[in-house]
């Protein structure tokens, strides 16, 4: 598995939070490691346009059709709260605590022109893995107000030392130049980052939609995610307490194969907010919990 498809996971993998505990993981077998340093000193950051793939944001309807723009039918505005901060706890396997992550809603601003969020989550290894993978990373997402898809994508890494930082301005036509301290990013319309993405997922009317399928990038790659409803009633307990929840099984593509190597699902409490308080990985090495442990 290369680099960019590690960071593609991960960055799926509850959007950052887990990812060092998931990197710790792969570097654990040493063979894995070395192909894993020669693919980030070889491999491009961003994938070319002319190899992207050919996907476009479809959803379909249980019980109505999408409306004009082709999204699945939602309830009346995104349910989303200024200021809104959520705290989890990544486990892998036995290991509890692994790493930290808050996601929080920003400010509803002008971006450029248009309309946005600014999301952000921060991701934070924990010890005992800290001492042996240290990472601090930030990301943050400028996405669309109404649809969540991508206007600017932002990492800013700083793992076992090593800090990088990406500004990325998402562009469809190559008419909307980046600034000097962005780079642009050509992408198919409607695609969405992992922050914006998961926003997303919380506005869907799952009693209305039976599945959502849009391109996500996570910054270095561009995949086919399709997520769908498994079950409207869930019990989840978390450190947060215990919610009825909605099951969403996720899916994800690339360049038309499904990735079999890691499986995802996400829990969204059914309650005003939709609060994600659950996502479980089961990869072949390891399983992951993300569990909610505080919302405010």
């Amino acid at each position: 598995m290369s680099y960019r498809k590690v960071i593609g996971i991960a960055g799926l993998l509850a959007l950052g939070c887990a990812a060092g505990g998931y990197y710790w993981m792969r570097e654990r077998n040493a063979g894995l490691a070395r192909a894993w340093a020669s693919a980030r000193a070889s491999e491009p950051m961003i994938t070319p346009a002319t190899e992207l793939p050919a996907i476009a944001p479809t959803s379909t309807p249980a019980a109505s059709s999408p409306n004009r723009n082709g999204e699945p039918a939602a309830g009346p505005g995104l349910p989303l709260r200024g200021g809104e901060v959520l705290d989890y706890t990544a486990n892998v396997s036995s290991l509890n605590n692994v790493a930290t992550l808050k996601l929080q809603v920003g400010e509803h601003k002008d971006f450029f022109g248009k309309n946005a969020w600014h999301l952000q989550a921060f991701a934070h290894t924990e010890s005992p893995l800290r001492m042996v993978f240290e990472l601090d990373d930030q990301f943050d997402s400028y996405s669309d107000a109404a649809t969540m898809t991508s206007l600017q994508y932002e990492m800013h890494l700083s793992e076992r030392g090593q800090k990088v930082d990406s500004i990325q301005r998402m562009t469809a036509t190559g008419r909307e130049p980046a600034p000097p301290e962005a780079t642009e990013t050509r992408v198919l319309p409607g695609t969405r980052d992992p922050l914006g993405m998961l926003q997303f997922l919380r506005n869907v009317d799952w009693t209305k939609t039976a599945e959502v399928r849009c391109p996500v990038y996570d910054g270095h790659k561009l995949y086919d995610v399709r997520a769908k409803l498994v079950s409207a009633g869930e019990a989840v307990t978390v450190p947060a307490g215990s919610y009825k929840s909605s099951k969403i099984e996720i899916r994800v593509f690339e360049n038309g194969q499904e990735m079999k190597d890691a499986h995802f699902t996400m829990y969204f409490a059914n309650n005003a907010a939709r609060t994600p308080v659950l996502l479980e990985a089961i990869m072949p090495f390891a399983t992951a919990q993300v569990q909610l442990v505080h919302a405010k």
